[in-house]
Order: C-alpha cells, then sequence, then structure tokens
C-alpha cells in the first residue's frame, strides 16, 4: 500500500486500510493507529475482532474501524481503503449537507466510470453519498450503512475523506484508483470553469 502514500492520497498518518481475515466471527487485519501508512511492515499489521478489540499484535485500533466493520457487514466487503486525498477533502466538503445527515455528489458522462463494479457504460450517473463529518464513529457508522447497498462502492465523510471497498484488496485498489480519479477531474473542472468564467480570460 506504499504507493497509496506515495500518491499523496494517505500522507501524515492519515487514512486506514482493512482486509477481512474471517467472517464468522469477523476479523480484519488493519494497519494500527497514529503511524505513517507509507512505512507499516507486513509484521505490524494488528488483528482485530468485530468490537474493535486487538487480538493480535501491537498498536491500538483506528478511531474509525467500526465504520469499516459497518461497511463489511452490509456490502460483503472483502476490504475497505480509507484515504485522504486533496481532491476528495475538498469535493466533500462542497457537497457536505448543510444540516447534518447526508449529501450527495454527482459525476456523470466519463470513461473511467465503467472500472466500478456493475457500471457497463459511461452515460450514467455516480452518486457518491457524503456525509456530516462525525466524532461519534458508531453514530456516523449508523448514518452510513441504509446507503451503503445502493453506494458505487465509496462514499464521502466531508472534511475527511473517501472510503471505498471491493470483493477483495484488489477490487478495492481499483474501485480507490477510479474513485480518486473521478474526484480529481470533479475539481480540475471546476477550476476551469472558474478560469473559463473570469473576467480577465473573457476580455
Amino acid at each position: 500500500m506504499t504507493d497509496i502514500h506515495q500518491r499523496g492520497w494517505c500522507d501524515g498518518t492519515g487514512g486506514n486500510f482493512s482486509c477481512v481475515l474471517s467472517t464468522s466471527p469477523l476479523t480484519l487485519l488493519m494497519a494500527p493507529s497514529g503511524v505513517d501508512k507509507g512505512a507499516v511492515a507486513p509484521e505490524s499489521l494488528i488483528t482485530v475482532d468485530g468490537d474493535g478489540r486487538v487480538l493480535q499484535g501491537n498498536g491500538r485500533a483506528s478511531a474509525e474501524t467500526r465504520l469499516h466493520m459497518t461497511i463489511v457487514e452490509t456490502t460483503g466487503a472483502g476490504a475497505v481503503l480509507h484515504t485522504h486525498s486533496q481532491a476528495g477533502t475538498l469535493l466533500s466538503l462542497q457537497h457536505r449537507p448543510r444540516d447534518g445527515g447526508a449529501g450527495c455528489f454527482s459525476i456523470s458522462d466519463l470513461e473511467m466510470i465503467k472500472g466500478l463494479e456493475g457500471m457497463t457504460t459511461h452515460a450514467t450517473t455516480v452518486q457518491l453519498p457524503v456525509l456530516a463529518n462525525d466524532q461519534d464513529i458508531k453514530r456516523l457508522s449508523a448514518l452510513a450503512r441504509p446507503l451503503l447497498r445502493d453506494a458505487p462502492k465509496g462514499l464521502l465523510v466531508a472534511g475527511h475523506g473517501l472510503y471505498v471497498w471491493g470483493k477483495d484488496l484488489q477490487q478495492a485498489r481499483r474501485h480507490l484508483e477510479i474513485h480518486e480519479f473521478l474526484l480529481e477531474q470533479a475539481w480540475r473542472q471546476l477550476l476551469l470553469q472558474a478560469l473559463l468564467d473570469s473576467p480577465a480570460t473573457q476580455s
């Protein structure tokens, strides 16, 4: 996962990744909280149970482990990846719900949409849920749960970043790359439009 860090999607200690080791009981393999995700060695990973308790390894589980668990339980995902990219953070704030709860960010007609599982044409609209940020992860997870089955294998948390998932780690990585591309394209389009609309460009 060092390449995800190198691309600037989880700078510092931001972001987290999890893979399902077993579903009954639910057990996740995760990076411990508070570490540089570009420098986590395999032997430094921790095993976490369905209640977020560390079963094996050193360090503590991420505060967001409950959201990872909720995504796995609701969607049947085999891996969940969470990033803090500039594009994801910027657009999550622009589209955050003003009254709390959940909103939506839409992007349409891009060929890369077909990289998301279940998408067969560019001529469609991806509607990415945007949740109001909440330090109460149990409450945030409850807000996310009813949106997950219809979500395009991803969601944004306002001011916080992107969560994506897939049936396994390989698919989750693909979904991450696709969503980060779509987010990057969206903010660049906003920038381009602002330049085109500026008086200097129109004169």
